[in-house]
């Protein structure tokens, strides 16, 4: 039997929406009309991603960023939605991640 949460968030959701509430640029309530402890239990998720790394960690992404094109946010963003680290030999992924940059600038 599928959980009430499960089917809850399977509505109402676009293509390519994880189903979580807004985390960015949101007005009124924090949690909005849905349920405070799902927001509360989203945003210690989106937290714990964004989490402070060493140093060490921090420089080796950025160079690797730089080298790729990319900003250090847009390729660790890349390891946390899909689990690897970017390659020379990814050009696709590359291209379209700045494809999406672009998109995103045009708003």
């Amino acid at each position: 039997m599928a959980s009430p949460l499960a089917s809850r968030n399977v509505r109402n959701k676009a293509l390519g929406h994880n189903g979580g509430p807004a985390l960015d640029d949101y007005l009124g309530p924090p949690w909005g009309k849905g349920d405070a402890h799902l927001f509360l239990h989203w945003k210690r998720a989106h937290r714990d991603a964004w989490r402070k790394v060493s140093a060490d960690v921090m420089r080796f992404r950025m160079d690797k960023a730089d080298r790729l094109g990319l900003t250090y946010e847009e390729y660790t963003l890349e390891i946390l939605e899909r689990g690897r680290h970017l390659q020379i030999e990814d050009e696709v992924r590359i291209a379209e991640i700045k494809a999406a940059r672009r998109k995103r600038r045009r708003r």
